[in-house]
């Protein structure tokens, strides 16, 4: 029997996780990909490197903060500045650094994905492939839209987030030989509503041409999200050319990728949600708001909530 499982190593899961352990109490985290960290992501390729999922992190409360000084002391996050005088902190070699510090010392089973959650005596079942595992408890920080393909669509928490709405994201990333024309560029009436040098940020290897990332808007990551990474590389090279300023024959690499659910556009209201005997929990940054802190926060209330009614 598992003490506490929980259900995606993105940030939130794994601030559940680290807080859970600081407190003596096992858990064990599943995620059905082969990295951790959610959309706390570094893609490395061929010595380029590139943050393709968030872009840095903000601290507005004084205990996120706090973590954050704790692994900028051990080396595992940094400052970036980007030329516009806000602070911005980003994860080092990579925005997946932060991921890594977060979860040092945990159980994590990766390429571990999990099908369905179905009550048990005593607790739950965790079905993984052809195995069944059970948990006394589980925590669910998947997106809100997948949380149906676990539970079941009658089932009444998932009910509850009828009203959670999330946006997709498309990112190119690509390395471009020629000018740098700027750090950053932000534009949410462009069609790339975020490009930024990530060869810029502190701890990135050198190479001979520039990585760069590029975020569409919501309109034009929605009228091509059906489209293979191919095809959506095809179609935002040329754009972030143009804002570089130079041709596609300055391109050394390009390639995309497609985040369904990225921008928490409607968000729960509160940091999660419980069930009614305190064995179920769903949680995320679609709880609260569309920041790396507001996932921290969910994951963390998440195991304050199970501390002070269980242990």
């Amino acid at each position: 029997m598992i003490p506490v499982a929980i259900i995606g190593a993105g940030v939130a899961g794994l601030a559940c996780a680290r807080k859970l352990a600081q407190a003596g109490v096992l858990s064990v985290v599943f995620d059905k990909g082969r990295g951790i960290g959610g959309r706390v992501a570094t893609r490395r390729v061929d010595g380029l490197q590139f943050d393709h999922g968030a872009q840095y992190l903000t601290a507005k409360g004084d205990t996120f903060a706090a973590m954050l000084r704790g692994f900028a002391a051990t080396g595992d996050v940094g400052n970036w500045d980007d030329g516009t005088g806000r602070p911005k902190i980003v994860g080092l070699p990579g925005m997946s650094g932060l991921a890594r510090a977060m979860a040092a010392g945990l159980d994590i089973r990766q390429n571990a994905h999990v099908h369905s959650v179905v009550p048990a005596e005593g607790g739950w079942f965790l079905r993984i492939g052809d195995t069944a595992l059970q948990a006394a408890r589980v925590v669910i920080t998947v997106p809100a839209p997948q949380v149906a393909g676990l539970l079941g669509t009658d089932h009444p928490m998932v009910g509850m987030l009828g009203h959670v709405r999330l946006e997709p994201c498309l990112t190119l990333m690509a390395a471009v030989r020629g000018p740098t024309p700027f750090v950053t560029r932000t534009d949410p009436a462009d069609s790339l509503a975020w490009i930024a040098q990530d060869s810029s940020k502190p701890g990135r290897p050198v190479a001979d041409a520039v990585a760069w990332v590029a975020q569409a808007g919501l309109g034009y990551s929605a009228a091509h999200l059906e489209k293979d990474s191919a095809k959506i590389a095809a179609l935002m090279l040329p754009l972030l050319c143009d804002r570089l300023g130079v041709s596609t024959d300055a391109v050394q690499y390009a390639t995309a990728h497609r985040w369904r659910y990225a921008r928490v556009a409607e968000p729960l209201g509160k940091p999660f949600l419980c069930h009614q005997d305190a064995t179920l929990y769903l949680g995320g940054d679609w709880c609260i708001g569309p920041r790396v802190e507001a996932a921290w926060t969910s994951g963390t209330a998440i195991a304050d909530d199970l501390l002070a009614r269980l242990w």
